[in-house]
């Protein structure tokens, strides 16, 4: 059923819930497990401007990579990119065929619902629902 499950992470405590999730969904269906994060970068800038500043971002990541499979024991591929989030999610979503996205968001304000716009996991539903990022 869920053969390849996607986890976006930025490295926060939030990763615990699902990472756990998907854990208990991998053993149930032999299911691979791929641990995505996106380095965003600056808007409409060259990557040679920041280039250092990017690889050093991205040497922290691995090392944080490192340290949660170290401790997970299932089929976990992790993966680091560059870009804007919603856009990479969405391109990885395509090129690995997943399944099952799994991730963690703030709680919306009811009385302030456009405040969440700018989050990740709404940049995504609406994507995909008006499947204008495909």
């Amino acid at each position: 059923m869920f053969r390849q499950i996607l986890i976006p992470t930025d490295f926060t405590e939030k990763l615990a819930g699902p990472l756990e999730m998907a854990s208990d969904l991998a053993r149930k269906y032999k299911s691979t497990i791929h641990l995505l994060h996106v380095i965003e970068i600056i808007p409409e800038s060259a990557f040679e401007e920041f280039e250092d500043f990017y690889k050093k971002l991205e040497k922290k990541a691995q090392s944080q990579m490192r340290n949660i499979i170290s401790q997970y024991t299932g089929k976990l591929l992790h993966h680091i990119t560059y870009g804007n989030r919603v856009e990479e999610i969405l391109k990885f979503i395509k090129q690995y065929e997943i399944d099952l996205v799994i991730m963690n968001s703030h709680k919306a304000e009811k009385k302030n619902p456009l405040r969440d716009w700018g989050t990740t996991v709404t940049g995504l539903l609406y994507c995909r629902k008006a499947r204008s990022c495909w």
